[in-house]
């Protein structure tokens, strides 16, 4: 274990998971790039987890009975929390801790909100917005779980599934709407016209993958597909397996809509093209300030009506790396 080699110590290693997807994946790439065993400890909220932190305090008032139950000693030495609603459990933990004699390093991924200072280690994404600290990380994008080693896997696993495909192959990654912009039929039809282009420019085909936020534009945006191509719906999904990563190890370029930072850091952690779909009408201002930095950075480029697949590459975006790396450290001065 990396912790074991770095600190000649071994750890009791939680991850607060939650019912958010996003937020339960950021945690775990983070423990999984410390090269650690960890305990995942699910997170399931009652009734009072609308309350804001600074209400809540150092509490699990916002957890179910039987939650609250599965958070027992022994207590961690090492928690690694995601987004708002774990950071009040976090610092219960810590708190819990401390009475038995074990000084808990919390490691929380996204502003807590409140009390900052109780955590060891805040990783922020730039995007978000600044957030100053002796204890804060500023991280471009999102954590994911995008490895070498997991690429390899899915490659070898769907290889033969799409050899009747021309290369290049392009991976279209679509989102879809969020809580105050909208995926239309236009765009839907945009963005097929688009990709589909890209490959037919370059005699190849296209991957795509759909998400639950794509909504009915998903049929839209297939019937408009013109070019040789393998599809996997998000309402299919109890049906076949989920190629999704699959479509980023064997693309030899990724078209990704820009709603989703999650979506576009794990496109950028594939050293590989990478181009974002984000017209204004469907892109926060937060996921703006992310596409300018991955542009900046050498990560991605704007898909227009223009772009066409170049061969050209990057390193990996692995923020959940440099979270660990920063973790070590941390506990290296203590």
């Amino acid at each position: 274990m990396l912790f074991k080699n770095k600190l000649n110590k071994t750890f009791n290693v939680w991850i607060l998971a939650d019912d958010r997807v996003g937020s339960r994946s950021q945690s775990i790439s983070v423990a999984d790039a410390l090269e650690v065993n960890y305990h995942i400890k699910d997170i399931i909220y009652g009734f009072f987890a609308f309350l804001p932190n600074k209400l809540l305090g150092a509490s699990f008032i916002s957890l179910t009975t039987e939650s609250q139950k599965n958070l027992s000693p022994p207590w961690p030495e090492l928690v690694i929390s995601s987004g708002r609603r774990t950071a009040p459990v976090a610092r219960k933990i810590r708190s819990l801790a401390r009475k038995s004699g074990i000084d808990s390093f919390l490691v929380h991924i996204m502003d807590p909100g409140c009390c900052r200072e109780e955590f060891g280690l805040i990783a922020v994404p730039r995007h978000d917005g600044k957030v100053r600290g002796s204890n804060i990380l500023a991280i471009t994008g999102a954590p994911h779980q995008i490895t070498k080693k997991n690429l390899e896997n899915e490659a070898e696993l769907w290889h033969m599934r799409l050899k009747h495909l021309k290369k290049p192959l392009i991976a279209l990654i679509v989102g879809g709407s969020t809580k105050h912009r909208y995926f239309t039929t236009k765009m839907a039809q945009e963005l097929a016209s688009w990709a589909s282009n890209m490959a037919l420019n370059t005699g190849g085909s296209l991957l795509i993958t759909t998400s639950r936020r794509t909504g009915d534009s998903a049929k839209n945006l297939i019937e408009s597909i013109t070019v040789p191509c393998q599809i996997f719906r998000w309402d299919e999904k109890e049906k076949s397996d989920n190629p999704y990563k699959a479509f980023l190890a064997l693309a030899d370029a990724i078209i990704v809509t820009g709603d989703s930072s999650s979506m576009c850091s794990e496109a950028c952690g594939c050293e590989k093209p990478v181009y974002i779909y984000a017209p204004s009408a469907l892109t926060a201002p937060k996921h703006r300030r992310l596409h300018q930095d991955l542009y900046k950075m050498g990560y991605a480029r704007p898909l227009t009506a223009e772009s066409l697949h170049h061969e050209w590459t990057h390193p990996p975006l692995n923020a959940a790396g440099e979270i660990a790396q920063e973790i070590i450290r941390c506990l290296e001065k203590r």
